[in-house]
């Protein structure tokens, strides 16, 4: 059974660097339409990709650089965008020029669509899935589900707890795991609230006379609220001076799981240069039905039901 990966997992595997180790081996890979990959070097005037395959050059042509450019429903920036980045490929052929010189023929497109037919059409709603995030933009991020075919997981399904950008959380490159939220159209979006655990079990890190770590996320008429971990946040009295994306020392005076509240005092903050770490998931397995964050007593009831 093949295994589809977002793509630059492959890269550093013994199986995908014995296949490039010599023309013998890729002919192998070619016989056998083995997704492997390499890093993309020089994209030429006429958007083909130059390939290191190491013991040969390898040319992905423009049209096969990726599902869609050929039908004009994908741009080129799909394909540009990829030098100096490993990209997948399958091995489709040879050939040489007037010179002798040997050019291995490779397709990107292809093993998209293998992946497509493989893999991502059997995905359905609730289905956790690996991921690698490509680009961040204010309303969501857009992460590789699978050889490059990248899926948008909206700013509001990142955390519960909420934030103004999704830099806050992730950083590009970063491996990360996702549901899928909808399937709509052959397109897929994701959702990776529900993997950072319901609020009893981030609440449980937590005990009223602590004074813990925390990040200002809004300041209202009415109060801060401030971030103890990426789906659990406390409300404090407001003080002079704070903003938005500070680090912030709070002491916590009450934990009230029935309201889903937690009260705080904030101690001091202070301006720091914050960089996301890689998430804490609280669920392992490969599919969910349904993600209940709020505690079985609560008054109010928040749930996700995938369908």
């Amino acid at each position: 059974m093949i295994e589809f990966y977002p793509e630059g997992r492959l890269i550093d595997k013994i199986e995908n660097q014995n296949s490039l180790r010599s023309i013998a081996h890729l002919a192998e890979a070619c016989r056998e339409e083995k997704i492997l990959e390499a890093r993309a070097v020089v994209c030429d005037s006429k958007h083909n990709l130059i390939v290191d395959l190491g013991c040969a050059r390898g040319v992905i042509p423009r049209e096969e650089g990726a599902v869609g450019i050929k039908e004009g429903t994908v741009r080129d920036i799909a394909v540009i965008s990829r030098v100096n980045r490993p990209i997948c490929f399958v091995v489709t052929g040879f050939e040489r020029d007037e010179k002798g010189l040997l050019t291995v023929l490779l397709s990107r497109r292809k093993a998209q669509q293998m992946c497509i037919d493989g893999y991502i059409s059997k995905l359905h709603p609730g289905d956790v899935v690996d991921a690698r995030i490509t680009h961040l933009e204010a309303f969501g991020a857009f992460a590789d589900i699978g050889c490059g075919i990248a899926s948008l997981m909206p700013i509001d399904t990142i955390s519960v707890s909420r934030i103004e950008h999704p830099r806050e959380r992730f950083c590009v490159g970063m491996d990360i795991k996702a549901v899928v939220k909808l399937v709509e159209n052959g397109r897929i979006s994701l959702t990776h609230k529900e993997l950072l655990g319901t609020w009893e079990e981030n609440a449980k890190m937590f005990a009223p006379g602590e004074t813990v770590a925390g990040i200002v996320r809004s300041v209202e008429d009415y109060g801060a609220f401030v971030e103890l971990t990426p789906n659990l946040a406390g409300l404090a009295e407001a003080r002079d001076g704070i903003h938005p994306g500070q680090q912030a020392s709070v002491y916590i005076k009450n934990i009230i799981p029935n309201r889903m509240k937690v009260k705080l005092i904030i101690i001091d903050t202070f301006e720091y240069d914050y960089n996301p770490p890689s998430p804490k998931y609280y669920f392992e397995g490969e599919h969910m039905d349904n993600f209940l964050y709020s505690p079985p007593d609560a008054d109010k009831i928040i749930e996700t039901v995938f369908e």
